[in-house]
């Protein structure tokens, strides 16, 4: 009787443990459910300041646009911002976004393999890391989307990600947008993903997870008995001569940075079904608002335009192996705006020709492309289109002129952030080169754009045909425009030809300058020409957790630029009263191994002496610094020296080292001045708390690229 007593009882507490066990996982689960985002999400479209979600594989595409570094443009994709940025990969994963303040600057860069983008200036801001909840932070487990995005965040953690493709299509918001986003309404997509019933959509957007569990059989519309929705959508605007005179019509009476505004407006709208092209659904609802902030000087990083040879795709013909001594990935950009008239333009076309002959085009030699620019750029075939002369020749005699005004800055921009891409046949290890065509004089401005086209590694060449004729010179937006495009001005970069007839004469010295590999010294960027020696407080002021912050600002920098032994290299030096050579230029030829020796170096701790430590960076580490780098010093310290430091820092400046300082806290401005080479405004940096180094990241890294510019180097 006891036995079966005690069984009872054993198995009955059996029961109640397990029983109490699963109803904490239930609990637990509930706790950690976090929310789906779809790769197309941008962090502005999402109302909480603070969430985790969840990214699904696949992210890593370039219509999820990017915008900055470490920290992103709130209408930047969050899933390949986080990829960007090394918290997640291509298979997806959860993140943490914490929105913060608007910035006046966003440095784009190519990281983790996504290229991002640079912008002048946003609203709002935000940062991503691993998606760990906070302490003491509550996560919202259903997303608050703003009102223009009908689509709501997918309940079901295991829905298959087809069920809710199709409401993005269907979504209204999205036809009213493409009026406003006339770069995006030429590109087109074949719609593969059938587009969702109203009661459907209905379904799909609401956010209880009770009502979204809808089988895919029934989210598809059978074609042969239900006729596909009607979508509204503003059909592309034509060029209109009439607004865009050059110089053979009269001067323009439209601004150019309006010109894509005008010709949205100017558009149509009509009845299709949606069915045959569509739009890729990864294009931002908000946009429209977006456009109406940006200021017309700006218009120059518009993103999106046309490309033929995505809806015509041409076989790549590999016949020639081409000039191997003349291995270069060659852009033309080519003016067809109305301005060039009929008659230069097949000038221009046959000069081209003529380039594309004597260049001896081949996969083992030159490859060209060219991109033809009016209002928006279009490119007209890239790298891998032809690959021999013949056929290159006979497709450029085929091109037919676009008209337009001239925007060269755009269509510089363009060419920065599309052509040279690996998917367009960009090699490499060859030197990229852009040859700019210009009948008289661009209609918007292009030092930004050539700037950020020279940073990236672009070797720009502008051939200008014919001066401005009096009646345009009124319109004039930048005078000596080749002046402030070009690397510097000795006149190798730049050819004036006094009319289009004698054009033919050009082409053998052109030819020999785009082919001389060894004089293309602006594929050399700001990333990739430096010796960088990191000078770094370790005094006991700093403290243990904000010398860990300061690392890791050190490798923020770092990691954006190209490291090897005959690119970037990265040496560094902790102080106290005393010096210590943490590692030297020569010691780490990769990337990931300068990462990792940073994350080694321990916190020192003792006293402040700065001008010691200048002198011995300048002795240990920049006095073997290579002949043909550039020796930069940044120096990271909170607080006063103990010892002088003008005259350490006065000779570091005569042996060529450009030095910049970061101070912290305590630090004071008069020894941050002292140390900072000139002008000391754009290389002395002060903040009041060592959590906010990351906000100079960018900054520097840009003032870095800006005088590296600025220095003549050929």
């Amino acid at each position: 009787m006891k036995a079966t007593v005690i069984a009872t009882f054993f198995g009955v507490f059996l029961t109640c443990t397990y029983t109490a066990k699963e109803a904490t996982k239930k609990t637990k689960k509930a706790k950690l459910y976090v929310p789906q985002i779809d790769c197309d999400v941008k962090a502005g479209k999402i109302i909480n300041p603070e969430f985790i979600a969840k990214c699904p594989p696949g992210c890593q595409d370039v219509k999820h646009r990017v915008y900055g570094t470490d920290i992103y443009a709130s209408f930047s994709s969050v899933c390949n911002a986080a990829i960007h940025s090394g918290i997640i990969d291509n298979t997806g994963g959860k993140v943490l976004v914490q929105k913060v303040a608007g910035h006046s600057g966003y440095r784009g860069s190519f990281s983790n393999g996504v290229r991002s983008l640079s912008l002048p200036r946003w609203r709002e801001s935000f940062l991503v890391s691993e998606g760990k909840p906070r302490k003491g932070v509550t996560y919202p487990s259903t997303l608050e989307y703003s009102s223009s995005k009908s689509t709501a965040v997918k309940s079901e953690p295991n829905k298959p990600e087809q069920d809710l493709k199709g409401t993005k299509s269907a979504d209204p918001a999205n036809t009213s947008e493409k009026a406003s986003d006339q770069g995006d309404t030429a590109r087109k997509e074949h719609q593969t993903t059938p587009v969702l019933t109203p009661a459907t959509e209905m379904a799909t957007t609401t956010p209880t997870p009770t009502t979204t569990t809808t089988e895919p059989s029934t989210t598809v519309p059978q074609p042969t008995t239900t006729p596909a929705a009607p979508r509204t959508t503003a059909a592309p605007a034509k060029a209109r001569p009439g607004l865009h005179r050059g110089r053979d019509m009269g001067s323009s009476s439209v601004h150019p940075a309006y010109a894509s505004v005008v010709a949205a407006a100017a558009s149509t709208q009509h009845q299709e079904p949606v069915a045959t092209f569509q739009r890729a659904a990864s294009s931002p609802v908000h946009l429209a608002m977006e456009i109406d902030s940006w200021k017309p000087g700006l218009s120059l990083f518009d993103t999106g335009f046309s490309s033929k040879e995505e809806l015509n795709p041409k076989p790549l013909e590999s016949i020639s192996q081409g000039n191997q001594n003349c291995k270069v990935d060659l852009s033309f950009l080519m003016d067809g705006s109305w301005s060039i008239g009929k008659r230069r333009f097949q000038l221009q076309k046959r000069f081209l020709g003529n380039m594309a002959q004597a260049l001896g085009i081949g996969s083992a030699g030159p490859l060209m492309g060219i991109v033809q620019y009016g209002d928006d750029p279009s490119t007209e075939f890239n790298l891998k289109t032809y690959a021999n002369s013949k056929d290159l020749r006979n497709a450029i005699e085929k091109i037919q002129q676009k008209g337009g005004l001239s925007n060269v800055g755009k269509a510089l921009s363009f060419v920065n952030k599309n052509f040279f891409l690996d998917a367009n046949g960009n090699r490499g290890g060859a030197p990229n080169v852009v040859v700019v065509m210009v009948d008289g004089w661009p209609t918007d401005r292009v030092e930004e754009a050539s700037r950020l086209a020279r940073e990236s590694g672009i070797n720009i060449f502008f051939v200008t045909v014919e001066a401005a004729a009096q009646s345009e010179k009124q319109n004039v937006i930048e005078p000596n425009f080749v002046d402030k495009a070009v690397c510097r001005t000795s006149g190798f970069y730049s050819i004036n030809v006094p009319s289009w007839f004698s054009l033919h004469k050009v082409v053998q010295p052109l030819v020999k300058r785009v082919c001389d590999t060894e004089r293309l010294a602006c594929s050399k960027t700001c990333l990739n020409a430096a010796d960088i020696g990191f000078v770094i407080d370790g005094s006991s002021s700093v403290g243990t957790g904000n010398f860990r912050t300061v690392l890791q600002f050190v490798a923020n920098i770092s990691k954006e630029f190209e490291i090897s032994d005959t690119d970037t290299r990265i040496g560094a030096v902790q102080y106290t009263y005393e010096q210590r050579l943490e590692f030297s230029f020569d010691k780490y030829s990769t990337k990931q191994d300068v990462l990792n020796a940073i994350k080694r170096i321990s916190y020192w701790s003792g006293g402040t002496s700065t001008g010691a430590a200048i002198s011995y960076a300048s002795e240990q580490l920049f006095s073997k610094s290579k002949p043909n780098k550039r020796k930069i010093m940044i120096l990271i310290t909170d607080g006063r020296s103990y010892d002088d430091v003008s005259v350490p820092a006065m000779a570091a400046h005569q042996n060529g080292v450009i030095a910049y300082s970061i101070g912290v806290a305590w630090a004071a401005p008069d020894e941050l001045e002292a140390i900072a080479s000139d002008p000391a405004k754009e290389h002395s940096f002060f903040v009041d708390d060592f959590d906010n180094l990351y906000r100079y990241v960018n900054q520097l890294i840009q003032n870095i690229c800006t005088e590296f510019n600025s220095q003549p180097r050929n």
